[in-house]
């Protein structure tokens, strides 16, 4: 047998041996506005339509309230354990909501349904975070089975793998690789600086976000990282300017805006 097919046997244990066991708090009924008792009473009425399902839990997710985004997916799955669609929705609301192991969970189902690429990717990189090397096996699995137009992907879950699992060095080499292939490709340039700072390198960072910056003038991460860096180089004013940058392009960015706040600046 071959390897890449090996490597995709392997995935397909891996995606099948996981199964759907976090539990979702009780969403209450109280404080209901006009329009979230608009789409519940439609979703009543129509208990069929899909989308009206997921009208209400874009409502949720639009409003951050993910207690009530993900039980209403739940409500969803009930109905239709096997839509992949479903799975992927609930898997990202858990990412969103800070939970990266139930987010691990649901997305494995989607791809356990339907191993495409668009899940595969994301469950690669969730994995590549919680340091667990089934993100290289993933990788792997991308490389060999060519399911993606270029490789750009893989090279960058093994070496958001390698950056979470404190092998710097080998993380930029494959970032530097995803480069080489897409010259815009923001979050190698993201993490790249990450391992760099890390590091300490805050000069070699610096030039490595510039560059991004350059490519892109709205990459709020870009400045915000530009800010920290410069901080370690104490530029504190040019720090404060890269701050207000990332602001600029994203005013909810909390990060930026407490980093402006420890500056003593506004």
């Amino acid at each position: 047998m071959k390897k890449q097919y090996l490597v995709f046997f392997f995935l397909c244990c891996i995606l099948a041996a996981c199964t759907n066991n976090d539990n979702t708090p009780d969403t209450g009924t109280e404080n209901i506005s006009a329009e979230e008792q608009s789409l519940m009473d439609a979703v009543a009425k129509f208990p069929d339509s899909l989308l009206l399902r997921e009208q209400l839990i874009q409502y949720y997710r639009d409003s951050a309230d993910y207690t009530k985004a993900i039980a209403a997916t739940d409500e969803a799955l009930k109905k239709d354990s096997l839509n992949d669609r479903l799975w992927d929705i609930k898997g990202n609301l858990h990412f969103e909501n800070y939970d990266t192991i139930n987010a691990i969970t649901a997305l494995n189902r989607a791809a356990g349904i339907n191993p495409i690429p668009q899940y595969i990717i994301p469950l690669g990189s969730m994995y590549a975070q919680t340091k667990d090397s089934l993100a290289l096996n993933i990788a792997d699995f991308l490389l060999e089975a060519k399911m993606t137009r270029d490789d750009k992907e893989a090279f960058f879950i093994k070496g958001l793998y390698y950056n979470f699992t404190g092998d710097k060095s080998k993380a930029i080499s494959f970032f530097d690789k995803c480069i080489n292939i897409d010259y815009n490709y923001m979050y190698a340039y993201r993490e790249k600086a990450i391992a760099l700072y890390d590091l300490n390198k805050f000069e070699d960072a610096i030039t490595v976000l510039d560059k991004a910056v350059t490519l892109q003038n709205k990459f709020d991460e870009g400045y915000y990282w530009l800010g920290r860096c410069l901080e370690k180089t104490n530029k504190q004013a040019d720090a404060i300017e890269e701050y207000k940058n990332a602001l600029r392009i994203s005013p909810d960015y909390v990060e930026a805006r407490d980093a402006l706040k420890r500056l003593g600046a506004q």
